[in-house]
């Protein structure tokens, strides 16, 4: 098999994995300080494809205007979304809590088909990024590499925010117990609706860099979401860490199940997950406070 063949096939995992990335630390932020698992995900990663295409083949904007409206606009559904739904059931069992952001997720999906139909709507790679560079041992393509630093970008950005700065330290002290951080005088009901919203512009602006790449329809977060959820799982619950580096190995992983063993290809995740399971129950950098 040709070496070059590999490389590209070594880097479009990397590309899928950037995705998984994206959504991951979505997921990881809110589950870590709000406890909530947020099956609506899939779907605000939707709306950020959706977001992108209306901005770019309904208005006639640019690409970049694109990705940067689909992140915050549907940041802001986020934290409308948390601070008029979810806050009013912190206190309650946390079933009520999968059974609210299911239920905003079918949600989601029906009006997204009411409003553009079912049908999948291309999008088509952004002119500024056609064409392939010349990597010295391979092509590859100008966009699939934006992905890549852009991810790349946003990893270190939020890493960076949560570990060094101010707000950063207030979240990480709210994940591990809220009710002191509020006796400090914190309202912690804003922390908590920023974080949500955080969560949700990294999912709208993955939906939003994924949809140059396929046609988006409503349920194109579906698929999508359960393997982020393996990611975190692999990665460990409330682990930034644990979610690039599970993001990567997943990507790769289908990547090149694809290639080697096709039949096999999504189901080596789960027999991954498990192995990773049965080693470390946490996941490879889960913290114990989650578990207990």
């Amino acid at each position: 098999m040709d070496i070059q063949f590999i490389f590209v096939q070594l880097f479009n995992g990397l590309v899928l994995g950037a995705f998984y990335i994206l959504l991951s630390l979505g997921l990881t932020i809110i589950f870590g300080m709000l406890g909530v698992v947020n099956f609506a995900h899939g779907a605000i990663y939707m709306l950020g494809a959706y977001a992108a295409y209306t901005v770019v083949e309904v208005y006639s904007g640019s690409f970049w205007m694109a990705v940067l409206f689909s992140g915050i606009i549907v940041g802001v559904i986020g934290m409308v979304i948390e601070s008029t739904l979810l806050r009013k059931l912190y206190d309650l069992p946390h079933f009520y809590n999968l059974l609210l952001t299911f239920g905003m997720m079918i949600f989601i999906e029906e009006l997204i088909r009411v409003i553009y139909s079912p049908i999948g709507k291309p999008f088509g790679t952004p002119k500024e990024f056609l064409g392939s560079i010349d990597l010295g041992f391979m092509l590859f393509p100008k966009y699939r590499l934006f992905i890549l630093g852009v991810t790349t970008f946003l990893a270190i950005g939020i890493w960076l925010f949560i570990g060094k700065t101010k707000l950063g330290s207030i979240i990480r002290a709210g994940t591990d117990d809220s009710q002191m951080v509020d006796a400090l005088g914190i309202d912690i009901s804003k922390i908590f609706t920023l974080v949500f919203g955080m969560g949700a512009g990294l999912a709208g602006m993955a939906g939003a860099l994924a949809a140059p790449l396929q046609n988006i329809y409503p349920y194109m977060g579906m698929s999508i979401l359960v393997e982020t959820f393996v990611v975190v799982i692999i990665g460990g619950m409330g682990s930034i860490l644990g979610s690039i580096i599970g993001g990567i190995i997943i990507g790769e992983l289908i990547t090149l199940g694809v290639i080697f063993w096709p039949p096999l290809a999504h189901t080596l995740i789960y027999i991954f997950m498990a192995v990773i399971l049965l080693i470390r129950p946490r996941g490879l950098f889960g913290r114990a406070k989650f578990f207990e």
